[in-house]
């Protein structure tokens, strides 16, 4: 692991079921996931679950205001990071419960197996002045990097839900490719959207 991605801010960690899935939950998954589904387009506006863009961070997520604040006032209203941090932590629960990686239904609030670290910066000191003007345009690269590993991930999932309906279990290594991808996109996401800091994210999985 090279040390850009040890050291960087934004982590995220889901707990690997080391157990029997349930597979009358994961054959049902796309009905029961329809309910919480409605709550999550309700508070963070269309299709949550697609890499990050400048058109997908929409209703939920106060990036505008932020924006202007940070330009204006150089200042990050701490109710403000905790309601993009926890409606961040919401669509990750999401993700995770459709992506076949838990069969614990998504909570609205509590952690349960996904591990979301995203510190609250001190504007004066760990963001620059600006440069919230442009890192959504910085941060391209990864947009089309993100975009070729979704069309994988799709296939994964697909292999998983076969694997796990046959044997119960979702292969680990398949397991942190698509945790790993998730990852990547929650550091694309506090850079350019979020705008908790300016460490650039790696172009790792890791």
């Amino acid at each position: 692991m090279s040390d850009a991605v040890a050291s960087h801010p934004v982590t995220l960690a889901v707990d690997f079921p080391d157990r029997q899935l349930n597979r009358a939950t994961l054959f049902f998954r796309p009905i029961m996931i329809v309910p919480i589904a409605i709550i999550l387009v309700l508070v963070s506006g269309p299709s949550p679950m697609r890499p990050p863009s400048p058109t997908t961070v929409a209703g939920g997520i106060l990036f505008l205001p932020t924006l202007l604040m940070l330009l204006f006032r150089w200042k990050y209203p701490r109710w403000w990071f905790d309601w993009n941090v926890a409606l961040t932590r919401f669509v990750l629960r999401v993700g995770v419960y459709f992506l076949l990686l838990t069969d614990g239904y998504p909570s609205t609030d509590q952690e349960q197996g996904v591990h979301v670290g995203i510190p609250y910066p001190d504007p004066t000191k760990d963001l620059k002045v600006g440069l919230p003007l442009v890192k959504w345009f910085l941060a391209i690269p990864h947009y089309v990097v993100l975009a070729c590993l979704l069309v994988a991930v799709a296939v994964v999932t697909v292999i998983a839900w076969f694997a796990i309906l046959f044997t119960g279990r979702y292969p680990r290594g398949m397991f942190d490719f698509v945790v790993g991808f998730l990852r990547w996109c929650l550091r694309v996401s506090a850079y350019a959207f979020l705008l908790v800091t300016d460490v650039y994210p790696p172009f790792s999985l890791s």
